[in-house]
Order: C-alpha cells, then sequence, then structure tokens
C-alpha cells in the first residue's frame, strides 16, 4: 500500500490568480450572486436598524413613560421581523444553490478533463488521489464559493452598516472602537499562514488514505490469499494517525486564534463602556444612545468572526483549490493541433465526413520512445506493416510490446520518428479518427456496470438489436449470454463482477468487433483464460482478424501459430521474425521461448495442474 507519488507541495499563503480561476465558474450565476449580495446589504441594513429602534424605545418610552407610541413601535419591529425572515430564507436558497451548482460545474470540468488526459497521467496518479479530488476538494471548494464568500461579503456589508450608524452616533467612540482593528489583521495573518500549512498536510494525508481505501477495496481478494490484514491495518493506522495528528494541530491553531478575536474586540467593548459612560454621566449622551452604541459594539464581534473564520476556510480551502486546479490544468502529453481539430474535430465535435479510410498499411519509422520517468524503452525502432497483415509480438516482460501497440494507438506519441498509417504521419490527423478505427482487447478485460447488451453496444453507440446479436455470434459468445437470466438485458455487475473471466473477455471481444475496426489489438487477450475458453476465443480471432491489420501481444505462443509474422521483442528492438513455422526452423530465441512453455504446458496437463 505504500504510495511511489507524492503530490505536488504548494507554498504560496494567498493566490489571488489561484481563486480568479475557481471564480470563472461562478461567472453564469452572476444574476444569483448579484441576488444574493442585494440581499446581504438588506440584512446589514435590517440588523443595523434593530439597535435604533432599541435606542428609541428606552429615550421616547422606557424613560418618559409614555406609552402613545408604543403600539407603531410594535407594529414597526414585527414588520422588520417578518422583512428579515423572509431576506434570510433568500439568502440561504440563494447560497445553497450556488454552492450545489458550482459543486456540479467543478466536478463536470474535472471529469470531463480527465477524459481527455493522455494514459501518462494515469500512469502517475494514484486512483485514490484523483478520488479525493473529485469529492472531498470539490465539496469543499463548492461550500467556499457560495457560503463561504456570502459570508464574508455579509459580513463586510455588516460592519460598514454598524460603522456607518456608529459615526452618526459619536465620532470619538467609533474611533476608540476601530484601534483594535491593526491587532485584528496583525493576529489574522500569523495564525492564518500556519492554519493553511496544518491543513494543506491534512490534504496531502487525505488522498493519502483514499488511496489506501481504494486498494483495500480492490485488491481484497489479495489480502486474503496473502494474510496481510494486520500489514494493511498497520498501515492504514499509520497514514489515519498522521491525518489525525495535522487536522488536530489545525484546530489546535483555530482554537487559539479565536479567542484572541474575541479579547480584542472584548477590549474595544470595554473602552466604549467606560468611555461611553462618562460621556452619559456628563450629559453628552441620552442612556439610548449609549445603549444603542453598546449593542453595535456588542455585535461587531459577529462580523468579525464571520470574517476571520471565513478567512481561515478560505485558507484550508486553498489546499483543495490547488490540488483541484492542478488536475483541472494538467496538459494531455498527446493533443491535436488546432489546424487538424478545425478541420477533422476532436472527441467532442467530430467530423468523420473528413476522414480517410484507413487501409491498414502501418509504419515504424525510425521511432525511439521513453517514458517521462525517462526510462528508455524504443530506440531507432522499424517495422513495415501491410494491409491486412497479422504481426504477433512475443518477448520476455518489459520488452517493449506494449509499448509498441500503445504507440501504435496513439496512446503515447514517439520521443523521435514516425509512425505512419497508409503513408501518412498520424499526427496529421485526429485522435478519433485513429481510434475509431481501432478494436482493442485487454488482458484484463474491463466492463461496465450495465447489461450485457449494454456493454457490446459501447463498442458502437448506434448498433441495432440484430448488430449486437451479430457481434456476439461471431464471438462465440451468443450461447452463454442466451443461458443467462435475461440474456443480453442480463446484468454484468461492477466491473463485470458476474461473469467470468473467459464470458468477459468474448463480451469485450463483440465490443471491439461490433465497430468493424480496420485495425486489431490484442493485448495478452488470452493469457487469463482457461484451455476451453481459448478454444473459443482462438475460433473467433481467425473470423475477426480476417482483412484487418492486426497486432497481438502474446504470452501464451500457442496462440499465434497463425499469424502472418512473429516478431521476437527485446530490449525494443527485433531480434527474430518471420512466420512460426520459420522462426522453429532458425532454432533461435523463438524456438527456445516455444519449447520452454512447450514443456512446461505438458509437465502441467501429465501432472493436472
Amino acid at each position: 500500500m505504500d504510495n511511489y507519488f507524492e503530490e505536488q507541495d504548494y507554498t504560496k499563503s494567498f493566490d489571488i490568480s489561484l481563486w480568479k480561476k475557481l471564480f470563472s465558474f461562478c461567472a453564469k450565476y452572476k444574476r444569483n450572486f448579484v441576488l444574493l449580495f442585494l440581499f446581504s446589504v438588506l440584512l446589514a441594513v435590517v440588523g443595523a436598524i434593530f439597535p435604533q429602534m432599541t435606542g428609541y424605545a428606552i429615550d421616547n418610552i422606557v424613560e418618559p413613560r409614555d406609552l402613545s407610541s408604543l403600539p407603531a413601535f410594535i407594529a414597526i419591529y414585527a414588520g422588520l421581523i417578518v422583512f428579515q425572515a423572509v431576506t434570510v430564507f433568500a439568502f440561504i436558497f440563494l447560497a445553497g444553490r450556488i454552492d450545489a451548482d458550482v459543486s456540479a460545474d467543478v466536478r463536470e470540468a474535472a471529469f470531463h478533463k480527465l477524459q481527455n488526459l493522455s494514459f501518462s497521467y494515469f500512469d502517475n496518479t494514484p486512483v485514490g488521489w484523483i478520488m479525493a479530488r473529485l469529492t472531498s476538494d470539490t465539496f469543499r471548494l463548492g461550500e467556499i464559493v457560495s457560503w463561504g464568500v456570502v459570508d464574508i461579503v455579509h459580513g463586510i456589508f455588516m460592519m460598514l452598516a454598524f460603522i456607518v450608524f456608529m459615526l452618526f452616533t459619536d465620532v470619538r467612540l467609533t474611533l476608540i472602537m476601530l484601534a483594535i482593528v491593526p491587532f485584528l489583521v496583525i493576529a489574522s495573518v500569523y495564525f492564518q499562514k500556519r492554519i493553511l500549512k496544518a491543513h494543506r498536510e491534512s490534504r496531502k494525508l487525505n488522498s493519502k488514505i483514499t488511496g489506501a481505501y481504494n486498494e483495500g477495496i480492490s485488491g481484497a481478494k489479495t489480502t486474503k490469499t496473502l494474510i496481510r490484514e494486520q500489514k494493511n491495518f498497520e498501515e492504514f493506522e499509520e497514514l489515519s494517525g498522521g491525518m489525525r495528528k495535522a487536522s488536530i494541530k489545525a484546530a489546535t491553531i483555530g482554537a487559539v486564534y479565536f479567542p484572541i478575536v474575541l479579547s480584542l474586540t472584548g477590549i474595544g467593548v470595554a473602552l466604549i463602556l467606560g468611555e461611553g459612560g462618562r460621556a452619559v454621566m456628563g450629559g453628552v449622551i441620552s442612556l439610548g444612545t449609549l445603549t444603542i452604541f453598546v449593542s453595535y459594539v456588542m455585535q461587531m464581534s459577529e462580523p468579525v468572526m464571520e470574517i476571520a473564520r471565513v478567512l481561515s476556510e478560505m485558507q484550508a480551502a486553498q489546499a483543495s483549490a490547488e490540488r483541484t486546479v492542478s488536475l483541472l490544468e494538467a496538459a494531455p502529453d498527446v493533443v491535436d493541433s488546432d489546424e487538424i481539430i478545425a478541420k477533422y474535430g476532436d472527441f467532442e465535435n467530430p467530423k468523420p465526413e473528413t476522414w480517410d479510410k484507413i487501409k491498414g498499411n502501418i509504419t515504424f519509422k525510425d521511432v525511439s520512445f521513453h517514458y517521462k520517468t525517462g526510462e528508455k524503452v524504443l530506440s531507432h525502432f522499424d517495422l513495415d506493416v501491410r494491409p491486412g497483415e497479422k504481426i504477433a509480438l512475443v518477448g520476455e516482460t518489459g520488452s517493449g510490446k506494449s509499448t509498441i501497440v500503445n504507440l501504435l494507438c496513439r496512446f503515447y506519441e514517439p520521443t523521435s520518428g514516425q509512425i505512419l498509417i497508409d503513408g501518412m504521419d498520424y499526427r496529421e490527423r485526429p485522435q478519433i479518427w485513429l481510434q475509431s478505427n481501432l478494436g482493442y482487447v485487454l488482458q484484463s478485460p474491463h466492463l461496465f456496470s450495465g447489461t450485457v447488451r449494454d456493454n457490446i453496444r459501447y463498442g458502437k453507440l448506434e448498433a441495432t438489436d440484430e448488430e449486437i446479436v451479430r457481434a456476439a455470434k461471431i464471438v462465440d459468445a451468443y450461447n452463454f449470454i442466451m443461458k443467462m437470466e435475461k440474456g443480453f438485458d442480463s446484468d454484468v455487475g461492477e466491473g463485470g463482477g458476474r461473469l467470468s473471466t473467459g464470458e468477459k473477455q468474448l463480451v469485450s471481444f463483440a465490443r471491439a468487433i461490433i465497430k468493424d475496426p480496420a485495425i486489431f489489438v490484442l493485448d495478452e487477450a488470452t493469457s487469463s483464460i482457461d484451455t476451453q475458453t481459448e478454444a473459443k476465443i482462438q475460433s473467433a480471432i481467425f473470423k475477426i482478424l480476417e482483412g484487418r491489420t492486426s497486432f497481438i501481444v502474446a504470452h501464451r505462443l500457442s496462440t499465434i501459430r497463425f499469424c502472418d509474422r512473429i516478431l521476437v521483442i527485446d530490449e525494443g528492438k527485433i531480434l527474430e521474425q518471420g512466420t512460426h513455422s520459420q522462426l522453429l526452423r532458425k532454432r533461435g530465441h523463438y524456438y527456445n521461448l516455444y519449447t520452454n512453455q512447450f514443456k512446461k504446458e505438458a509437465e502441467s496437463r501429465i501432472l493436472g495442474i
């Protein structure tokens, strides 16, 4: 469960450009934000009027003991309460709506980005870390963009309303209160930096925990067979303990910060009470006026605390923002040029009417390739494949077989050199042009949740039921499908868990063949199935590869004897090539591979293992 991948560290205390990128998601909700700010102003004004009402009651009703204006006072006060209630309802409704909308938009943008990122991103980024970005991180951002920003704006408006009313009441007392503001700013800057650092560490550990959950669930069977439960628990406990420590540290800093803010506000209140009390005793201001002022000062702590809280949360949310923006701005390694997209389209807006029909002549011309880690796989690799030719790639693990087919499919691009399809560099056409003409079957087939019919139709979304049945019959999957409870409408379960490995493989073959691809790639497609199912798939392979250029990465050499050409790959180079019989007669590397495997299979059959 150890993660080799370490997430990028972030150091900026507050990155305005980062928040600008995130607030771009709010642009289409401008109307709601304007209404929200309007309600914030109304709430602030209403909140500022209530102390005035209290002061009026003291000076005009309580002290003179005159009840003549009491009914009108009660009516106005009740009206203000009703108005405040309606405004609060609209305020909360709009903030909640913005929260849901912005969170959904960020998730959709992130998911869309994942669909367009190259394979290298998924090679280097654990699934759990991606899940953390799409769930908890986007949830925090939705909250801060809606509730956080709204609260801070509401707090600012409330403070402004209070200060305006206070200035009209007594300028000198207002200035005394405002004298504590610089101290609040200093305390905020000091503590927010430390809170941000603690929250960043917490978010990084949260990603590792999500990754550990993902590995624990997907690897449950392996955990049981290796009796690794205790070791997994110890590793998880270490991660969980680290996050607990980081979270407690952040909470502790926050727990110190907020009392300091309250204390500074309390000092301001004490100063006001002392100076204001002397003014009342000297007849400079009335008791009602002092009551109004004290009420404002007491309530001033609420917007100050609100702003301080939101600033703290924004510091914490910046860690989530940094992680989410890093995903949204991740650049795919394989991209089509603007000119190519304009002429031929892309995955979102394809223009199939402009595409050339692929005949299947494939040329690797002086191709070299290395991964981002610096690992060199191919060096000056050359290969020419005729249309309809069946090419098998064999060799030891890590020899470069899968890299060759991944380059062919343009999941990666050559570091240098060219890959030509029908004499044309495949970078002169969009990725969708090539990949729409590909049939690809993996060693471990992946089925999506849904029915058998749905999974076959994924290969060609507009396929009719008749085409789906025909594809299933071609690959010899029809019989086992019809034995299922609901036939083609049977649910395959998550990841195809209700089917055997061989059955999943046959469905994936049907899914690949239904779109009638010009190029077929089988990557160890028969290495994890039983001999009986392999015989069925072998029969299917003969049918579906007829007339198509095909590349077969094979572990079981018995499955490639029919190929037109077998390439023995070692360290990214072709050691030998020829037909099955030609290579056996050479008694070279292929001969040794084949005879050794044949002996092992014979021994297994004799021993019954």
